[in-house]
């Protein structure tokens, strides 16, 4: 193994690579399954709900507890062993997916929705644990690569749940409810082997009133310059990803004239090229923060996204929609699939330094709640993602303006980056 990647396979990082990549692996496994069986199974019709709201709420239901208990969780990760907190979070996955099991074999679509619930809470609990422990297991050279590694398994951890749960969806109860529940078991015993880490302030006084806590953890962040740049540029990463990976399913359909197999495997383009592009960005830095690749990933998003615009307006589409071997010998094919593969890639690029700045220039006593709060702003970009796409295919029903104006966005969001931080060009 390359000395890049010494620390990868010590107890330092394999322990939380792996308790990381199996908890977003299990969420979008248990989601996709979920929304499948309602789209197509008919889960929830005893509701008198129509199939497209149970979605909107389930969407809901799964982003509401990072705005709900991200500020707790942030205090959590400051007041306790962030590896005990994580083993804690752990066992909860398996007590929701026991309960998720049970809802699959009586197909309760209110049980399960209750359950994707309780896996948001989960997930925004653990979310703080993950990012701040980081800087406390690697050393200051491993932290950059960790990172990288970190966001590319969480990202293929995503396309794999999402790719299984499509495919597994109409098969047996019993295989759903079996296959979430050992998976929460296997990600449970990864994080038994994750080192204790002492707790950075076990006098914090706990403020468990969700508003006040939630606004108070905003305003630290904020007085912060240089911490709330990062957590804006991260925000823009998620604003960007939730455009480009929600309209996904409609654009291939719409606009490239593919099925299902043509949207995995945009879909498998588009996370590869994430986990790419963060492991490459790694390897590039050597160890040392270089801030301008902020910048060159932020005009890579920029061109690429408006290569894929440019390359994807005007299609002549077919009666029927094409599987991926019809879709490849299309003239504009294989350029869209380089696009979508530098989307990915350059995004990586873009994200994977804003983490590690973070991480380093926020305090030890405060790295937890400043993770927190990126939560809670990366929650408010994603929805806001879906309110600004709603209202700009509602004026213009076309996707592919939407994502050119998304493309273009990149340019201006690197203005004010380099406004709010100016050393972003020079810092190495």
């Amino acid at each position: 193994m390359s000395s890049d990647f010494e620390f990868a396979r010590s107890r330092r990082f394999a322990p939380l690579f792996g308790t990381q990549f199996l908890g977003a692996f299990n969420d979008n496994l248990f989601k996709t399954t979920l929304f499948v069986l309602i789209s197509f199974q008919g889960l929830g019709q005893e509701t008198q709900i129509s199939s497209v709201q149970l979605l909107n709420l389930g969407a809901l239901l799964f982003v509401l507890p990072f705005f709900l208990f991200s500020a707790l969780s942030g205090q959590l990760a400051t007041r306790y062993n962030k590896a005990r907190l994580a083993q804690a979070t752990k066992l909860l996955e398996v007590l929701i997916m026991a309960a998720a099991a049970y809802g699959f074999a009586v197909r309760s679509a209110p049980l399960l929705l209750l359950c994707l619930f309780m896996m948001g809470a989960q997930s925004a609990l653990f979310g703080p644990v993950k990012y701040a422990v980081l800087p406390e297991y690697l050393r200051a050279k491993e932290l950059l690569m960790g990172n990288g590694l970190i966001e590319s398994g969480t990202f293929l951890a995503i396309l794999l749940g999402q790719i299984i749960g499509t495919a597994i969806a109409g098969m047996s109860s019993w295989l759903l409810a079996v296959m979430v529940l050992c998976v929460a078991v296997a990600g449970l015993l990864c994080s038994l082997g994750m080192p204790s880490v002492a707790a950075r302030n076990r006098q914090l006084r706990m403020d468990w009133h969700i508003v006040r806590s939630t606004k108070e953890l905003l305003f630290q962040a904020a007085a912060e310059r240089e911490l709330f740049t990062a957590i804006i540029g991260i925000s823009w990463f998620w604003f960007v990803g939730a455009v480009y990976t929600t309209q996904l399913p409609n654009f291939v359909r719409l606009h490239l004239g593919g099925n299902e197999a043509v949207f995995n495997l945009m879909l498998g383009l588009f996370s590869v090229g994430i986990a790419l592009g963060s492991i490459a960005c790694g390897k590039l830095c050597r160890g040392v923060l270089k801030l301008w690749l902020v910048l060159l990933g932020a005009l890579g998003l920029a061109v690429s996204g408006g290569l894929l615009a440019y390359f994807s307006y005007g299609w002549t589409l077919s009666g029927s929609l094409w599987g991926v071997g019809a879709f490849l010998q299309q003239p504009h094919a294989y350029p869209i699939v380089l696009v979508m593969l530098g989307i990915g890639f350059f995004g990586g690029f873009f994200s994977v330094p804003l983490y590690t700045w973070l991480q380093t220039v926020a305090s030890d006593s405060f790295r937890a709640q400043a993770v927190a709060a990126n939560n809670i702003v990366n929650s408010v970009f994603m929805v806001a993602a879906a309110l600004i796409s709603a209202l700009l295919l509602f004026l213009s029903d076309s996707i592919v303006l939407l994502y050119f104006l998304v493309a273009l966005g990149n340019i201006p969001v690197a203005a004010y980056l380099f406004y709010r931080a100016p050393e972003i060009f020079w810092r190495r």
